[in-house]
C-alpha cells in the first residue's frame, strides 16, 4: 500500500481525533524514515515514549522472545516478569508496590482511585490538581487536568476535584479543606510547555501535605523513566512523594502503565478495588525490563543530563540573537525552546529540515530525542534550528 493509499484508507476508517502528516515506515534509534524515503531525526520520540531509541535490539529480542513464550495469562494468574519489573521500579523509587496498567491516563486514574479509598474513612475525597497540567483523557483524568480546552464539550465534569496554581504554593494552601484527600502534581509540566517546578514549591507541597495528613502524588508519565537525568523527575527536588503514575517511556514503545507506591499505600487495594485485563501482562512486562537494563547498562541517565545541558546551552545562545524566542527551559532531555508567539509553524518549518519536534502550549516547542542521543546529532537539531531561525519571518 502506497503513501496515498494509507492516508485515504486512514481518513475513511480512523477517527480524527488527530491531524497526522506523515506516513512514517521505519524507525532505528534516534531516526525515522517516511513512505517516500525521507530520513528524520526524531526528537519527539512518540511523545517522550522511545527514550531508548527506535527499536533497541534489547528491547525487540524481549518482545520477540516473550511473544513467541507467553504473551498473556489474566492477572488472574502469576507471571515472573510482573514482580521482577515491580521490584526494579520499586527500588528505583519509593520502595512500596506497583499496580501495572496500560497508558499514562489508566496509571493518574489509579492514583485518584488510591486516594479516595485512603482518604474515605477519614472522610476525604478531593483531588487537587494544578492549572496548567496534564494527566489524561478519561473522564477522570482530564477533569484533574488543568486544561478547560481538555474538558470542552464532556461536561458535567465529575465531583470532588479542585485547581491551584503551579509554582504558586499559596494557592495549594488555600484551596486545601477538610475533605482534601491528596495533591497531583507534575514536577514539570510537559503538555503545558516544559515548564519545570521551583524546588521551594515540590518541597511546600510535601510539607504542607504532611501537615494536613493528605497525599502528595507525583505525574511521572512523561518525565519519569530518566528523561530529566534522573529515573524520576521528583528525585531533582529533595523529596518523595506517595505515590507515582509512569506510562510512556517504560515500555520502549510496548504500551505499559504503573503506579508506584511508598510502603505505607502498598496495601490500599486489594482483590475487588481495582483491576485491569492487559495491565502487566508478560509480554508488556519483558518490554518494561527490557527498557530499564537498556538504560542502566547504557548509562543514559548520565547521558541524558551531560547531553541535556549541552543542548540547552547552546539554544541559550541561539535565544540571545533572536527577539521572538523568548526562553529555554526543562531538565535533561526535556526541552522547551519558548517563543514570544505561536511555535507550530516554526515546528513545520523544522520539519522541513529533517526534524521531527512537537509545538506545545501554543508558543513552546518540545525537544524529547532519546536518551541515548549523541553530542552529533544534538549538533545536528541545532543546525536545522538556526536555520529556521536564519529564515524565520
Amino acid at each position: 500500500m502506497n503513501k496515498d493509499q494509507t492516508i485515504e484508507l486512514h481518513k475513511q476508517y480512523v477517527m480524527p481525533t488527530y491531524a497526522p502528516d506523515l506516513v512514517l515506515v521505519k524507525g532505528k534509534g534516534p531516526y525515522v524514515w517516511d513512505a517516500d524515503g525521507c530520513k528524520y531525526l526524531d526528537f519527539l520520540s512518540g511523545i517522550s515514549v522511545l527514550n531508548v531509541g527506535h527499536c533497541h535490539p534489547k528491547v525487540v529480542h524481549a518482545i520477540k522472545t516473550q511473544a513467541s513464550t507467553l504473551m498473556h495469562v489474566s492477572n488472574l494468574y502469576y507471571n515472573e516478569n510482573q514482580p521482577r519489573l515491580a521490584e526494579a521500579l520499586s527500588k528505583k523509587s519509593l520502595r512500596g508496590k506497583c499496580f501495572f496498567c496500560n497508558s499514562g491516563a489508566e496509571a493518574n486514574e489509579a492514583l485518584i482511585k488510591l486516594a479516595r479509598l485512603w482518604g474515605q474513612p477519614q472522610g476525604k475525597h478531593q483531588i487537587i490538581s494544578m492549572r496548567n497540567s496534564f494527566h489524561g483523557r478519561t473522564l477522570a483524568t482530564l477533569t484533574v487536568t488543568g486544561q478547560q480546552k481538555v474538558q470542552s464539550g464532556f461536561e458535567p465534569l465529575p465531583e470532588g476535584f479542585a485547581q491551584a496554581t503551579f509554582n504558586d504554593l499559596k494557592s495549594c494552601w488555600m484551596a486545601v479543606h477538610k475533605k482534601t484527600a491528596a495533591i497531583l502534581v507534575e514536577t514539570i509540566q510537559g503538555e503545558g510547555g516544559v515548564l519545570p517546578a521551583d524546588p521551594e514549591f515540590i518541597k511546600g507541597l510535601r510539607t504542607l501535605c504532611d501537615e494536613k495528613n493528605i497525599l502528595l502524588l507525583c505525574d511521572e508519565v512523561q518525565c519519569g523513566m530518566g528523561r530529566t537525568g534522573r529515573w524520576f523527575g521528583y528525585q531533582h527536588y529533595g523529596i518523595e512523594p506517595d505515590a507515582i503514575s509512569l506510562a510512556k517511556g517504560l515500555g520502549g514503545g510496548f504500551p505499559i502503565g504503573a503506579m508506584i507506591t511508598n510502603q505505607r499505600l502498598a496495601d490500599v487495594f486489594y482483590p475487588g478495588h481495582h483491576a485491569t485485563t492487559f495491565g502487566g501482562t508478560p509480554l508488556a512486562c519483558a518490554a518494561g525490563r527490557a527498557v530499564v537494563e537498556a538504560i542502566e547498562e547504557e548509562s543514559m541517565i548520565e547521558n541524558a543530563e551531560k547531553t541535556g545541558t549541552l543542548f540547552m546551552q547552546k539554544l541559550e545562545k541561539i535565544c540571545t540573537k533572536y527577539t521572538f524566542i523568548k526562553d529555554v527551559r526543562g531538565k535533561g532531555l526535556m526541552v522547551g525552546l519558548v517563543f514570544n508567539e505561536s511555535a507550530k509553524d516554526f515546528e513545520k518549518c523544522l520539519r522541513g529540515k529533517n526534524l521531527l519536534t512537537l509545538a506545545t502550549a501554543e508558543n513552546v516547542i518540545r525537544f524529547l530525542p532519546p536518551l541515548n542521543i549523541k553530542a552529533s546529532q544534538i549538533n545536528r537539531a541545532l543546525t536545522a534550528i538556526k536555520a529556521v531561525c536564519k529564515e524565520w519571518k
